[in-house]
């Protein structure tokens, strides 16, 4: 993967902490995607895996994601911690992270069981009900198609 330099240096967060703070926090990113010279965005809420350093995502198992996943599957996402306008300064409060990965379908049921309970754990408030719900039922799975991103690089920025 080329190397990009960060114009305003002083803005990185170099923090392997903070950046995984900044993921952890998170609920939704956007991914670029890109199909013979075609780029898509798309956003997506995301479960994070810290342990396998991967996001996992779930989805329908047909659309316009899919068609570029399946022709390329790099992608590249943000994830924002919008800390709010500053007024009277013209300028933004924000931490971002940049990452860069390969986006795989998961075909393997215990590895789409340990991605949706990675999804409730991030997202929800107290995911154990959903947890009881979803993931004692094998037949949710059937219609429901799972993605991994394989985060292969990151990077982080914050306003001053």
């Amino acid at each position: 993967m080329k190397k990009y330099h960060m114009q305003k240096s002083e803005r990185q967060i170099t923090s392997p902490n903070i950046i995984s703070e900044i993921i952890k926090n998170g609920k939704y990113t956007t991914l670029a995607l890109c199909n013979d010279n075609e780029p898509y965005i798309v956003t997506l809420s995301y479960g994070y895996d810290l342990l396998q350093n991967c996001l996992y995502f779930h989805t329908a198992k047909q659309g316009a994601k899919l068609i570029f996943l399946k022709n390329n599957p790099v992608a590249c996402g943000t994830i924002i911690e919008d800390l709010g306008y500053k007024n009277n300064q013209c300028s933004h409060a924000y931490r971002s992270v940049v990452f860069w990965g390969k986006l795989l379908i998961i075909e393997d049921l215990e590895e789409k069981r340990h991605a949706l309970n990675i999804l409730f754990t991030h997202l929800e408030k107290n995911p154990s009900a959903l947890r009881k719900k979803f993931l004692s039922n094998n037949d949710v799975f059937y219609n429901m198609l799972i993605m991994r991103l394989e985060v292969e690089e990151v990077t982080g920025k914050a306003s001053n």
